[in-house]
């Protein structure tokens, strides 16, 4: 199994502003009609991912996060952390089954990883 990039978000600290403005400027559909009631984004294509838009905690700036498909987020975590990562959330199942963890890497960006399929 490769590891590819399955979805994106963007954190921010007005997530309806950021959504309205990505919807104006290039039309991509989003919704809160989910299980963790965040906003879903359609980007309208077949080409590249979709992704989503999460409040950022009030101590935290913006930001883009990246989503890595993994066969087991557990071993990846491990492995992660024997390279430098620091785990910010552990792994932990979703609503829809997905199992997702969330790390730092060694240079303090932070990533997702997850198994299952899009979160």
């Amino acid at each position: 199994m490769g590891h590819p990039v399955l979805q994106w978000q963007i954190i921010a600290k007005r997530p309806e502003k950021v959504a309205d403005f990505y919807s104006g400027l290039f039309g991509w559909e989003i919704s809160q009609n989910n299980a963790l009631n965040y906003r879903m984004v359609d980007t309208g294509s077949e080409e590249g991912i979709n992704g989503g838009i999460w409040p950022a905690p009030p101590e935290a700036p913006t930001f883009v996060q990246l989503f890595v498909g993994v066969s087991d987020v557990a071993k990846s975590v491990e492995k992660a952390v024997g390279m430098g990562a620091r785990v910010l959330v552990p792994p932990q199942a979703m609503p829809d089954g997905d199992m997702l963890a969330i790390l730092m890497d060694p240079e303090g960006m932070s990533f997702g990883v997850m198994s299952g399929g899009k979160v």
